[in-house]
Order: structure tokens, then C-alpha cells, then sequence
């Protein structure tokens, strides 16, 4: 086996582990209002997620295409700026895991490529206008419009139902709640899946293993579906509770509102081929469910964090993927590039650990928002 194939072999694995946390921290996006409000068990949402995260990822290739070809010169990109690119986004991914922020890891795996092609082949390689109009531009408007049509939404099915009563009302936006959830779901996959199949397309492309217009490989597909959908079953406690109990007290009907409209959002941005963050998208929509009925209370302090996470979340996944590239490189080829990836397995290992001393897990995930990690329950689900 040649150094080339070693050096490939190192970076699909690296992907597919990025698709894995992609899975597990966007879980939230889906299920976190369904659990919040009680209409699916929190193993039960999980399990449901990730079946149609893995369903949704064959349904479209567009945001792939995107990702492999429409942000970066492929002619400028080597096996180790990918790999590099793809430390920054997982590094990322596991820093807000750990911190409980709904981040973005569309935002972060493009971040962490940019940064990794701007150090290693200069700004001519990066295609700043796509990165401004298929990237920066729908980050900015998704959550915009996802609030919008989530408040409207929320509005409307309180209005139509004032006069159902309360238990009844409940039940019955309970059973909406798991389609909704489960449009979220098939959404999820469809658009997030899709970016890592990008990425093992675009340094297959490098490798020369295959050409620059045969398209994404049956088995990519298989297995960029596959690593999200355990990773999702796997379930991100950690930023579903934030996701779920931070923002707001939300009961089924918000929830509805809040699902419906993040689906009618990642779907339409899955059809024009926009790589923009589900995150953004749910987030925006819960924020909408909390302004929709009338005296809920949205945490703005919250929202704020979360904003704050997203403004950095471009530099600060291009700063790592740029070092990444840099240690890599300075050591040269598969050693070098196989040194980054232990260096990289320790530091995860050591914030899974630290996260051990507070878990939230399924058990405790729906305990009140205190603005603190759940409170540890004897009985770890």
C-alpha cells in the first residue's frame, strides 16, 4: 500500500468521523422540541432520527456537488489540506458539544477547508463570491426567515385552535409533532449528509482516484448515511437540552410550528443546493415559537451565546484547519498527516472525559433550564 492510499484512507476515516458528530451535535435540530414537550421519548426521538437522517442522505446530491467543487479551486487542493479542513470542523463540532451551543458544522467543516486552502495554496484557490452567496448570505437569511414563518405559524395554530380544549389540543399537536420531527429528520440528512459526501468527493478528486466531473461514488453515499445516522442515534444530549429547555418553555403546539417550519426551510435550501446550517434554521425556529405566543418568554442571554458562537464559527474552524495544515505539512505526507489525527483522537478523548464530570444524557436531559448543566441523576440512561 502506497503512501497516497494511506494518506486517502486517513482522510476518509477523518470525514466519516466528522459526519459521525455532525450526526450526535445536530440531533437537537430535529428532536429537541419533541423531547422538550414530551411527544416522543428521548430514545424513541433519537432512534426515529436517525433512521431518516439515513433515509434523507440518498434523496439529493446538490449541496454535495456544492461542497465538492463550488467553494474551493479543486486544482489547488491536496490530500492534506482536506484532512486539515476536516480537523478544523471536528474540532470545532466537539468544543461546542462540549459547551452545549447549537453551532453550525456546515459552517465549521467550510471554515476549516477555507482555512486549510488559504494557507496552503493563498486566497485565489478559495472562490470568495460562491463563499459569500452559497454560504455567508444564506447563514444570514435562513434564520431570518425560519423566525419569521415559525412566529406566523405559532400565531395561526394558537388562533385556529383558542377554542379546542387544552387536552385535547395537546394531544393532537403531539402526533403532529412526530411528522414534523420527522420532516426535520429527513431534511437533516438530505442537506448534512451531503457536505461530508462532498468532501470525500473532493479529496478523491485530489487523489486522482477519480475524475473531476464523475460524481459522488455509490459507497460515499452509503457511508456518509450511515456515520450520520449513528452518530444522531448516539444522541447530542448536551445540545439538545440547550436547544430544547434554553431558549424558551415550549409546548407541543410551539413545537409544531417550530419543526414544520424548519423543514419547509432546510428542504427549499436542500433544493437550490445551499450548504446553510440546520442549526441556524431551528434555532431560529424555536426562537419564533417562543415570540408566536403570546407571554412566552424567549432567553435572549441564551440566543446571544449562540449568535456569538455562530459569528466565529467561519475563523475560528479556519484558524485550526490552518494550523492543522501547517503540522501536517511540516512533517510531511501520511507520518505527518497521521501524526495530526493521534494528536487530534487524544484531544477528544480528554473533552469526552471532562464532559463525564456534568453529563446530560436521556435521563436528565428535560430537568428545568437552570442555565447550568442538568443536575446528575443516580440512574444513568
Amino acid at each position: 500500500m502506497d503512501a497516497n492510499t494511506v494518506l486517502l484512507a486517513v482522510v476518509i476515516v477523518t470525514a466519516l468521523s466528522f459526519d459521525f458528530t455532525n450526526g450526535f451535535h445536530d440531533t437537537a435540530n430535529a428532536m429537541a422540541t419533541s423531547i422538550a414537550t414530551g411527544a416522543l421519548r428521548p430514545k424513541v426521538a433519537v432512534a426515529l432520527s436517525a433512521v431518516l437522517n439515513f433515509a434523507g442522505a440518498f434523496l439529493s446530491l446538490k449541496v454535495a456537488a456544492t461542497i465538492a467543487t463550488g467553494i474551493v479551486d479543486t486544482g489547488a487542493i491536496t490530500l492534506t489540506v482536506v484532512f486539515a479542513g476536516l480537523v478544523g470542523g471536528l474540532a470545532w463540532n466537539l468544543l461546542t458539544w462540549y459547551f452545549g451551543i447549537p453551532s453550525s458544522s456546515s459552517h465549521a467543516l467550510i471554515g476549516g477547508v477555507v482555512g486549510a486552502t488559504l494557507i496552503a495554496a493563498g486566497a485565489s484557490a478559495v472562490k470568495g463570491a460562491a463563499v459569500v452567496s452559497k454560504v455567508l448570505v444564506p447563514a444570514v437569511l435562513a434564520p431570518l426567515a425560519a423566525i419569521l414563518v415559525a412566529t406566523a405559524g405559532t400565531y395561526l395554530v394558537y388562533a385556529l385552535t383558542k377554542n379546542v380544549p387544552e387536552g385535547t389540543r395537546g394531544r393532537g399537536f403531539r402526533f403532529g409533532q412526530i411528522g414534523s420531527a420527522s420532516l426535520v429528520s429527513l431534511a437533516h440528512g438530505t442537506n448534512d449528509a451531503q457536505k461530508t459526501m462532498g468532501i470525500i468527493t473532493l479529496a478523491m478528486i485530489a487523489n486522482g482516484t477519480i475524475g473531476k466531473d464523475q460524481g459522488t461514488p455509490f459507497w460515499v453515499i452509503a457511508a456518509c448515511a450511515i456515520a450520520i445516522s449513528l452518530g444522531t442515534y448516539l444522541g447530542g444530549w448536551r445540545v439538545i437540552r440547550t436547544l430544547g429547555k434554553g431558549l424558551t418553555e415550549i409546548e407541543t403546539p410551539q413545537g409544531f410550528a417550530a419543526e414544520s417550519s424548519s423543514a419547509a426551510v432546510i428542504f427549499a435550501s436542500s433544493h437550490f443546493g445551499f450548504p446553510l446550517s440546520t442549526t441556524h434554521v431551528c434555532t431560529g425556529s424555536v426562537i419564533g415559537s417562543g415570540l408566536g405566543k403570546r407571554l412566552a418568554e424567549v432567553r435572549w442571554s441564551v440566543a446571544a451565546r449562540m449568535v456569538a458562537a455562530w459569528l466565529i464559527t467561519l475563523p475560528a474552524a479556519a484558524a485550526v484547519g490552518a494550523v492543522a495544515w501547517a503540522g501536517a505539512n511540516g512533517i510531511g505526507g501520511a507520518t505527518g498527516v497521521s501524526i495530526v489525527f493521534v494528536i487530534g483522537l487524544l484531544l477528544a478523548g480528554a473533552l469526552y472525559m471532562a464532559s463525564r464530570r456534568k453529563p446530560v444524557h436521556a435521563g436528565n436531559v428535560n430537568d428545568e433550564w437552570t442555565g447550568r448543566p442538568a443536575k446528575v441523576k443516580e440512574s444513568v440512561a
